[in-house]
């Protein structure tokens, strides 16, 4: 894919983030930034799915208190849910 170049100008405090956040991540200025724009686009739909797992982390015990799992990852028993996911990756209630 042909590349176009943009000059952006923004604070030396945004820059040097910029920068420290590209490094942490092993990567260019430049791709960092085109990542940015990507995500904000919605080209990469990951930013949701790991906000939502860092939000289940976080309030995992919560949930466990609030609906008796026994253990990590426990699925209370009962009738299945429309749409609910079987074993093998098929849904049920749905053909």
């Amino acid at each position: 894919m042909a590349k176009t170049q943009l000059n952006v100008r923004v604070d030396e405090g945004t820059a040097r983030a910029a920068r420290e956040r590209a490094t942490a991540r092993g990567m260019s200025v430049n791709r960092y930034i085109e990542e940015l724009v990507r995500q904000d686009a919605g080209e990469v739909g990951h930013t949701f799915v790991e906000a939502a797992a860092d939000f289940m982390k976080q309030y995992e015990n919560v949930f466990a208190e609030e609906f008796g799992a026994d253990r990590e990852g426990a699925v209370r028993e009962g009738p299945a849910r429309e749409g609910a996911v079987r074993e093998g990756g098929t849904r049920e209630g749905r053909r």
